[in-house]
């Protein structure tokens, strides 16, 4: 197994695998398939079989109102298991869609099934995952609630700073973040006009630049004291679970 897995390096930073650890990770990874941007991996009302481990790409967990304004509630990075709370889920109360090609491995339920019952440890490994995921959303929750536009967007940009750098995704402070203001929108709960107007206001400020796909962080500092930037809730220090 390659040691750049993403799913690997981000279980790594957290705990120690046991071979038996590594063999699943192998295993889960093998199963590979490669999607198109758009591709609806689940939908809000399924019942899906499988649960989604993205091992390349971007992601994300958004709900639609009646009047088709959607709100993406997690944008998700290689790595990430997109979809495990499917696994104890009677039905999908959200949606789950790939905001760029990825490649991603669909794990079947009845072999998370079998992990949890064989492998008590790596399942303990597998809940610390969903409850990043919760406390994540509680963090953007708190970001939308408290901090200004412009602390709540470079919030984001300080964490999917931190997410990539784990996963070896990063170079210096530059790394991809193909996304759109569009999708940027939906996930702060901001126009695109507000958006816009804050994103030029950081980079006049020299906090930032995003060309592209290229984002670029040019003041790590800067950008850490408007978001009031923690990563505690990321839990990257190495435990014993």
């Amino acid at each position: 197994m390659t040691r750049d897995n993403p799913f690997l390096l981000a279980l790594q930073r957290r705990d120690a695998l046991s071979p038996d650890e590594m063999a699943i990770i192998e295993k889960i990874s093998s199963w590979r398939s490669n999607l198109p941007a758009k591709w609806e991996i689940v939908g809000e009302g399924d019942t899906p079989t499988t649960s989604c481990l993205l091992l390349s790409g971007f992601a994300a967990r958004y709900s639609v109102l009646a009047d088709g304004r959607r709100q993406i509630t997690a944008i998700h990075t290689a790595g990430d298991f997109v979809d495990l709370h499917s696994f104890l889920l009677a039905r999908m109360d959200h949606s789950v869609t790939l905001l760029t090609d990825c490649t991603v491995s669909k794990v079947p339920h009845a072999y998370l099934r079998d992990i949890t019952e064989q492998h008590p440890h790596f399942t303990r490994l597998l809940w610390l995952l969903t409850i990043i995921d919760a406390a994540t959303y509680r963090r953007w929750l708190l970001a939308a609630g408290r901090l200004s536009s412009a602390g709540q967007i470079a919030h984001f940009f300080c964490e999917m700073f931190v997410r990539l750098q784990v996963v070896e995704q990063t170079d210096g402070f530059v790394f991809s973040l193909p996304i759109s203001q569009s999708e940027l929108s939906d996930a702060m709960g901001l126009s695109i006009v507000h958006v816009n107007r804050t994103l030029q206001a950081l980079r006049s400020r020299k906090i930032i630049s995003w060309q592209g796909d290229e984002f670029r962080i040019l003041d790590w500092n800067a950008l850490k004291a408007l978001a009031e930037f923690d990563p505690t809730y990321l839990n990257l220090h190495a435990k014993a679970r």
